[in-house]
C-alpha cells in the first residue's frame, strides 16, 4: 500500500492539473450580467454589468444601463469606474469606441462638470451604440490623467448583451 500511495498522488495530481488547464484555468472571460435593480417602489429596470481589466492589469466595472425611463427616447449611459486612487478619470474628455473594424466613435462625457468621483466616468451612448457592430468586439480609450492610454477590451459577448439589453427589455 505504501508503494503504491506515491503514484496514486500523482496520478490524481496530474487529472486535477489536466481539468485546471482544460476548463480554462488562467484564462480570463468577461462575462456581462443582467441585473435587475427597483427603480422606484414597484419598478424593476435592468442594466449590464461586466468586470473588465484594462491594458495596465486594473479592474474596471463597466454598465450599460437606461436613464429618464419616463421620456419618449430612453438615454444609453455606459459608466465605467477605476480602482479608486489608482486612476482619474479626465473630464471632459470623450470616450473612444474603436470597433474591430478600426472605425472610431466618440461618446460625450455625461459627467463633463461634476464627477461624482475622480476615477468614476460616465458617458452618453444613446447615439453611439446604434451605429455599433452588434457582434463585434470594441476596444474603449479611456481618457485618463496618466501617461499611457487606458484601453478597455469588451469581448463580442459583451457587446451582444448590450444591443440585447438595448432592443429587447424595456
Amino acid at each position: 500500500m505504501k508503494r503504491k500511495f506515491p503514484q496514486y498522488f500523482w496520478h490524481c495530481a496530474l487529472a486535477v492539473l489536466l481539468a485546471l488547464t482544460l476548463g480554462g484555468w488562467g484564462v480570463e472571460s468577461a462575462h456581462a450580467l443582467l441585473r435587475q435593480h427597483h427603480d422606484s417602489p414597484g419598478v424593476l429596470r435592468y442594466h449590464s454589468q461586466v468586470s473588465i481589466k484594462d491594458n495596465k492589469g486594473y479592474a474596471w466595472q463597466v454598465l450599460l444601463f437606461k436613464q429618464n425611463y419616463n421620456s419618449a427616447v430612453k438615454d444609453l449611459r455606459l459608466r465605467l469606474v477605476g480602482f479608486p486612487g489608482v486612476v482619474e478619470v479626465a473630464h471632459p474628455q470623450p470616450l473612444e469606441i474603436e470597433t474591430a473594424g478600426g472605425k472610431l466613435l466618440l461618446a460625450s462625457d455625461a459627467y463633463a462638470l461634476t464627477a461624482p468621483a475622480p476615477n468614476v466616468g460616465e458617458y452618453e451612448l444613446t447615439d453611439v451604440l446604434p451605429k455599433l457592430p452588434t457582434t463585434d468586439a470594441l476596444k474603449l480609450h479611456v481618457p485618463a490623467y496618466s501617461e499611457q492610454p487606458l484601453v478597455l477590451n469588451i469581448p463580442n459577448s459583451v457587446v451582444t448583451e448590450w444591443q440585447w439589453l438595448v432592443t429587447e427589455i424595456d
